[in-house]
């Protein structure tokens, strides 16, 4: 019986050698860690009164890292001196604050590290970690929330300072300026805020999107937004504001030399009418044109060239005035370039137009044919763009209908008397039915003439239509695909949309989206009901 036992279980051994050994494989190591990093203990505690300490330790349960941390952490009221913050870039169980500043008595300060505090291995957040302690003998506890927009960008804006500066005898609106804040808190990657720990009293809000991260507002980079009134606290009000880039002070920088003949003046501010006169003696056939660049804060200041080394330039603007000195260097003059708006397909709305990468002085119709695939000549209508850059050519288009634009040599001519080749355009109109209708029928009340923009998913404009009162709004001949609408409240009813201004204490005029894209198919009549907010 043994030796029957022994043998059964030699069996057994083996079949679990074998048999155990083929089921292993690689270890699965377990489901993905998602906790985030834990505080286990501070010294000194958080929330600690009489505070006179210039360390604090903070101890977690797990290896940690801190990433971005002079872009996420606030520190309330902020320091003169900024902390140190250790270790950087390293990963540890600790995170040191060696404060540098002197404390000012009877204060709750707030460390706020926003979502910089991540663990070592999986970098999961630990979100809006806050260290406060107060110099005093208790802790403020008031909180102040609201949200913060971005008027003409559907996009939520993010990271925002958002700033409390207390009412006092010495008070007035320059302190933005010139101070920094008395409580400060930021969206981190919401347009959402809070403000917390703040002690009772009378306060100036304000939002900045702050280039520079100095905490005080240069309205040459910065954004802004503000409350009008003062704000009172305790209050259990949510503040709702947006935030708009000013029209800064007129200011030109020296100009550039882009190739021969070819200058750019940078500039910021309102440069509507300003003067650009060139100082230096110019021979008799001498040209000139000014051309602002669409979009951009740039003047574009083209010129027959001449003999000399050096432009002298001076700019004014009623009281503005200054004087330039442009050395020059180049020796090449850019050859002319012709691109036209379309290629193939012409769509039933648009202008066919030619651009050029430098001002036309002179174009010939004559030279010019637009012809249908029978051959049959088209009548047109030519017109320069203002920019002086742009030739359009204004005919009748059919449906479904090929087309023939040629230009002869020297139809154009530019300021440095270069003129065109031979070209020829091949273009080809679609059906009505390829085309959708979007009607909006805007509805609710207003004082204001109101914009109707039309954009793409990229915010980009495509049609514009300005209305009195609130009615219903047509676009016909849209291409298929995703359109935003976006209503301009225009108050002072100049055709455009008008920012605000800090110390003038007026807002930005207000614009309203349309929830969702609206999608437009071929063929295809879409009503959609807009309500005014």
């Amino acid at each position: 019986m043994k030796s029957l036992f022994y043998k059964l279980l030699l069996v057994l051994v083996l079949y679990i050698a074998i048999f155990g050994c083929a089921k292993r494989g690689t270890p699965t190591g377990g489901a993905k860690d998602s906790i985030p990093p834990i505080l286990i203990n501070a010294i000194p505690a958080k929330e600690t009164i009489h505070f006179k300490e210039k360390k604090i330790k903070l101890t977690f349960d797990e290896y940690i890292k801190i990433k971005d941390v002079k872009k996420n952490l606030v520190v309330s009221p902020p320091q003169k001196y900024e902390p140190i913050i250790t270790p950087a870039g390293t990963a540890s169980k600790f995170i040191t604050i060696k404060i540098l500043d002197t404390l000012d008595t009877n204060t709750t300060y707030s460390f706020n590290f926003g979502n910089s505090i991540v663990d070592n291995n999986e970098e999961n957040k630990f979100q809006n970690f806050k260290y406060v302690f107060s110099t005093g003998s208790f802790i403020d506890s008031l909180t102040l929330k609201g949200k913060v927009t971005n008027p003409l960008v559907k996009k939520s804006l993010t990271n925002i300072d958002v700033m409390l500066y207390e009412y006092s005898n010495s008070f007035n609106d320059s302190i933005i300026y010139k101070q920094k804040p008395r409580y400060i808190a930021n969206t981190l990657d919401s347009t959402l805020f809070e403000i917390t720990n703040i002690r009772e009293g009378k306060y100036l809000l304000i939002a900045l999107q702050d280039a520079n991260s100095n905490k005080i507002y240069n309205p040459e980079i910065d954004k802004i937004g503000f409350i009008l009134d003062t704000i009172t606290i305790p209050t259990d009000k949510p503040f709702n504001f947006t935030i708009f880039k000013e029209v800064p002070r007129l200011a030109v920088i020296k100009p550039k030399e882009v190739t021969k003949g070819h200058a750019i003046f940078g500039f910021e501010g309102n440069a509507d009418d300003l003067i650009i006169e060139l100082l230096t003696k110019t021979p008799e056939n001498f040209k000139s044109e000014i051309i602002y660049e669409k979009n951009k804060d740039t003047i574009n200041y083209w010129y027959t060239p001449f003999e000399t080394d050096s432009l002298n330039f001076k700019v004014t603007k009623g009281d503005y005035s200054k004087e330039f000195t442009l050395n020059l260097r180049s020796t090449k003059i850019d050859s002319l370039k012709l691109t036209p708006n379309s290629i193939g397909t012409l769509h039933l709305k648009d202008t066919f137009n030619i651009s050029t990468n430098s001002p036309i002085i002179n174009f010939d119709t004559s030279l010019i044919k637009i012809t249908k695939k029978d051959s049959t000549e088209v009548s047109f209508k030519p017109f320069l763009s203002k920019s002086k850059t742009n030739l359009y050519l204004n005919f009748d288009k059919e449906y479904n209908t090929d087309y023939s634009i040629q230009l002869l040599p020297k139809t154009i001519t530019d300021i440095y008397e270069i003129s065109n080749d031979s070209l020829t355009y091949k273009l080809k109109t679609k059906s009505p039915e390829e085309y959708g209708v979007l009607t909006l029928d805007i509805q609710g009340s207003t004082n204001s003439a109101l914009i109707i923009e039309l954009l793409d998913e990229k915010e980009e404009l495509i049609k514009i239509s300005k209305i009195e009162k609130p009615q219903i709004v047509k676009f016909d001949l849209l291409l298929p695909k995703k359109y935003l609408v976006r209503i301009i409240f225009d108050e002072n009813n100049n055709g455009i949309w008008d920012t605000g201004n800090f110390l003038k204490k007026f807002q930005p005029e207000m614009v309203q989206y349309f929830t969702e894209p609206i999608e437009v198919r071929a063929n295809w009549d879409i009503e959609q009901p807009i309500i005014l907010k």
